[in-house]
């Protein structure tokens, strides 16, 4: 078991029906303006397996204030403004990583 510290932020966003790809695109053409933040550790898109036009947006942060820094930012506001004509609802819940385990098809 590793020690984390890491913030994490996921964000749950339904899409308008039948715009699944078209936010896609728009989501990998934005992600650098996440990714290139100074306290950023990665991000991540998923697609529910259950839920149709329902996805998952996942960001790791070194710390809350460095996440907090960008949501706070011109470039955040900028970068949500591309997304939103796609999104009908959304939710996003914060955490604090305590602990990490990792599994034995990721130790190859």
């Amino acid at each position: 078991m590793t020690e984390q510290s890491a913030f994490r932020v996921t964000l749950r966003m339904e899409i308008r029906p039948g715009m699944g790809p078209e936010f896609e695109q728009a989501w990998r053409d934005g992600a650098s303006v996440i990714t290139d933040q100074p306290a950023n550790l990665g991000q991540w898109l998923s697609r529910s397996a259950e839920e149709q036009d329902v996805y998952y947006i996942v960001s790791d942060w070194t710390d809350e204030p460095g996440f907090r820094t960008y949501e706070e930012s011109e470039e955040h506001l900028v970068h949500r403004q591309k997304l939103h004509p796609y999104r009908a609802k959304g939710s996003m819940t914060t955490m604090h990583l305590l602990h990490g385990l990792t599994g034995t098809g990721a130790r190859g």
